[in-house]
């Protein structure tokens, strides 16, 4: 069963000024992450709006992007959902369609009990022939899944990862507990953080950023893991540090698809109630992308 490792843009969803999804502009934006070598994509997780779909058009979005990819990386689906049932069928159809692994949020909002979380994520590891990433967010949901909790989760047969986007200490933590796990990878969710998570032993890192400079973030990774070239690594880090920043400063998506229409790759709008970026925003974004040699567009 596929074990997720690596740089992973957690992939926006591009929609046109009707709001409709604009599977062009996703094809342009999957060759250029594929050009740059990232390792896999996530496809319809939070940063593409997932949340704001009906579920014919995420079923439309994952299947787009198994066929743009075509083999050439594994799909990690987002397949999140508030009903089991929901979250079943989006995983089973990611499984049919040929996509490599899910990703799951942990139960929110109406909170369930730690038993609860357990039988959630063994039922989808049961119920479906496609592993499971969980998918952990504090920030977001205000449900904290504590290190020991991750760790038995892990063993459940057919959960192979984590992203844990949280602070390095827990990352550390999970990353102890599971260290002797071959089939199951922690995966860190902030940018931020790729490198601490990687020199205490993780496996790689899904994140917003690597939508825009794909080749730099893989660069970044080579040099830490298959070069041991740690300087080089620091230095290509600080490079991006700015960009880490900006991805975020304003609501996502917005920062990251105004990158890519500076890019000329056509992020497209944001569905309401998200806000696009700001200009200020953009003129920063499209200095730090100019620095970094890319030739830049006015939006």
């Amino acid at each position: 069963m596929y074990k997720p490792i690596g740089m992973i843009p957690a992939m926006p969803t591009p929609f046109d000024n009707e709001g409709k999804i604009d599977f062009e502009a996703y094809n342009n934006l999957i060759k250029h992450l594929i050009d740059g070598g990232v390792h896999c994509l996530l496809a319809g997780g939070s940063t593409g709006e997932y949340s704001l779909m009906s579920m014919d058009e995420r079923k439309s979005v994952l299947k787009a992007a198994v066929e743009a990819a075509n083999g050439q990386v594994p799909i990690m689906a987002g397949t999140s959902a508030h009903r089991t049932e929901d979250t079943l069928e989006l995983t089973r159809y990611a499984a049919d369609i040929g996509a490599d692994c899910a990703l799951v949020i942990n139960p929110y909002y109406l909170k369930t009990s730690e038993q609860g979380i357990i039988d959630y994520y063994t039922t989808l590891a049961e119920e479906s022939d496609i592993g499971i990433v969980i998918y952990h967010y504090p920030a977001a949901t205000s449900v904290e899944l504590s290190p020991e909790l991750i760790a038995e989760l892990s063993k459940i047969d057919g959960i192979v990862g984590v992203k844990n986007t949280t602070d390095q200490e827990h990352t550390c933590k999970v990353i102890a507990l599971t260290k002797d796990q071959n089939d199951f990878s922690v995966l860190t969710g902030f940018e931020h953080l790729i490198l601490p998570t990687l020199a205490v032993g993780g496996h790689g890192a899904t994140g917003i950023v690597h939508n825009l400079v794909p080749k730099e973030i893989v660069q970044m990774y080579d040099l830490f893991t298959k070069e041991r070239n740690i300087d080089g690594a620091i230095a290509m880090n600080q490079k991006l540090l700015s960009l880490y920043d900006y991805v975020e400063a304003e609501p996502v998506p917005g920062p990251v698809k105004a990158g890519l229409d500076i890019l000329g790759i056509r992020g497209g709008i944001v569905r309401d109630p998200l806000v696009p970026a700001s200009e200020e925003l953009k003129q920063k974004m499209g200095q730090a992308l100019s620095e970094l040699g890319y030739e830049v567009k006015t939006v």
